[in-house]
């Protein structure tokens, strides 16, 4: 497998209409080398590709779900009042993605 580059992380930061300076992408990169060298280690075990995945982390997971409930609500009138700018009965916010 090859290694991430700098041209790949920055391709796949454009992609998440992000960007990163060259200290965050060596950042990234110093954190990718850390994952592949601990995967090395991962696959030096003895076995390990007889192991189950797991889709969980304890073997004997189980979850109920809990009846639904009818509650009181707290007014929308009354959360409106900690939002500064509202449109009706929304609540408007900053655009944070670019065109």
């Amino acid at each position: 497998m090859s290694k991430f580059t700098k041209e790949m992380v920055d391709d796949y930061a454009k992609k998440l209409l992000i960007s990163l300076t060259d200290e965050e992408n060596k950042m990234v990169l110093d954190e990718f080398e850390y994952i592949d060298e601990s995967i090395n280690v991962i696959n030096k075990i003895e076995g390990i590709e007889k192991v189950e995945p797991m889709t969980h982390t304890l073997d004997d997971f189980t979850f109920e779900l809990r009846e639904d409930e009818v509650e009181e609500s707290i007014p929308i009138e009354e959360l409106l009042r900690n939002a500064d700018e509202t449109d009706g009965r929304e609540i408007e916010v900053v655009k944070v993605v670019g065109e």
